[in-house]
C-alpha cells in the first residue's frame, strides 16, 4: 500500500479544475518561486529568486512515482507543480525523462512563465506534453503588483519569454489568467491582455479567480458573470474554469489521516477534493479530517461558501 508518510516529492493525485486527477511532483522547496503573488494558494513566497537550482535527487523522485502510482487511482496527468515555481528546478527536463521511463501517464507543467526567457528551460518544459504558464496582467504596473516578481523580472520579458518558447513547443500550451476583482479586471485591462495573449498564441485561455484562500486575505474573487463576459471579451479559445466534479467511478478506498494531511499540507482543500484524489468516500474523509481538526495539526477557513483546510502555522 501507499504510504503518505513515505511521501516526500509527490502527492495526490489531486482533483484540478483543469487537469483532472493530477498526481502532484514537488521539485523544489517550499516556497521558493519568482514571485510572490498576491493571489498564491501556498501562501507567501519565503525565497523570491531567479536562481536555478538542484534541489532533490531525481533518481529517488521517479521511484517515487513509480512506487505510488500503483496504489492510487490512475491520474490524468503529472504535474511538475506543488509549493513553489518548478522551473527553478535545473533538473527538471531530467525528472520528465525520469518519468517517461515508468508511466505511460501525460506530464504537465504548471508554471508562472518567468523563466521561459532561457533557453535551457525552454528545452525543459518542451519535454512535456502540456506547460500552463501565467499571465494576470497587460501593463508593468498590474504585474510588479499582481505577480511581486524577483528583482529584473518584467512583463516583457515573460511575454517574450512564452513567445519563444511557444513558436518551439509542439505540444499543447494552456495560457491561465487570474483575475482578481478590482486589479486586473477591468475591460481596458481586459483588452490590453487579448493583445498579448495573441502575440503568445496559446491553445486554450484559462480565466480563473480566487475561489480558495489567497496569500493576501483581501484579495477579491470575480463574480461568475463577469468571467463569462471576459470570455467573451478574449474570444473562443477562453473559458472560465470551473469546480472539478468527478467524472469517473472508483472503487472506494480507505484513507488515513497521514495522507490527508500529505494533501492538506500542499495546498487548502476541500472534504471533497481529498475525497476525490484519494478515491475515498467523503464520510469516511469528514472523519478524519476531524480528527486533524481535533489534534490541531489543521485549521478550517470558509471561502466562497465552501469549508477548506489548511496546515495549522507552526507555533
Amino acid at each position: 500500500m501507499d504510504s503518505a508518510a513515505d511521501r516526500k516529492y509527490t502527492f495526490g493525485p489531486v482533483p484540478s479544475r483543469r487537469l483532472g486527477l493530477s498526481l502532484g511532483v514537488d521539485l523544489v522547496p517550499r516556497k521558493v518561486c519568482t514571485q510572490d503573488c498576491i493571489y498564491c494558494q501556498v501562501g507567501r513566497t519565503t525565497d523570491c529568486t531567479v536562481r536555478r537550482g538542484d534541489f532533490v535527487p531525481v533518481d529517488e523522485v521517479v521511484a517515487e512515482i513509480a512506487r505510488v502510482l500503483p496504489h492510487v487511482p490512475r491520474p490524468d496527468y503529472i504535474t511538475m507543480s506543488g509549493s513553489g515555481e518548478p522551473t527553478l528546478n535545473v533538473r527538471l527536463g531530467d525528472v520528465i525523462d525520469g518519468v517517461r521511463r515508468v508511466t505511460d501517464v501525460p506530464v504537465a507543467v504548471i508554471t508562472n512563465g518567468t523563466l521561459l526567457t532561457d533557453a535551457d528551460v525552454r528545452r525543459d518544459c518542451a519535454k512535456a506534453d502540456l506547460v500552463v504558464p501565467s499571465l494576470d496582467a497587460a501593463d508593468e504596473a498590474t504585474f510588479q503588483a499582481v505577480n511581486r516578481p524577483a528583482r529584473g523580472l518584467t512583463l516583457e520579458g515573460l511575454v517574450a519569454g512564452l513567445v519563444a518558447f511557444r513558436s518551439e513547443f509542439r505540444g499543447q500550451l494552456w495560457l491561465e489568467v487570474f483575475l482578481a476583482a478590482g486589479c486586473n479586471d477591468s475591460d481596458e485591462q481586459v483588452a490590453a491582455m487579448g493583445r498579448l495573449i495573441e502575440r503568445i498564441r496559446p491553445d486554450r485561455i484559462d480565466l480563473n479567480t480566487a475561489t480558495r484562500p489567497t496569500a493576501d486575505a483581501d484579495v477579491r474573487a470575480v463574480s461568475p458573470e463577469r468571467l463569462a463576459a471576459i470570455a467573451a471579451m478574449l474570444g473562443s479559445k477562453a473559458c472560465v474554469v470551473a469546480s472539478f466534479k468527478a467524472s469517473r467511478t472508483t472503487e472506494a478506498m480507505t484513507v488515513n489521516e497521514n495522507q490527508a494531511l500529505a494533501m492538506i499540507r500542499r495546498r487548502p482543500v476541500t472534504i471533497d477534493d481529498i475525497a476525490a484524489g484519494l478515491g475515498a468516500h467523503a464520510n469516511e474523509v469528514a472523519k478524519v479530517v476531524g480528527h486533524l481538526l481535533e489534534s490541531g495539526l489543521i485549521r478550517r477557513s470558509d471561502r466562497g461558501g465552501l469549508a477548506y483546510y489548511e496546515a495549522a502555522e507552526k507555533p
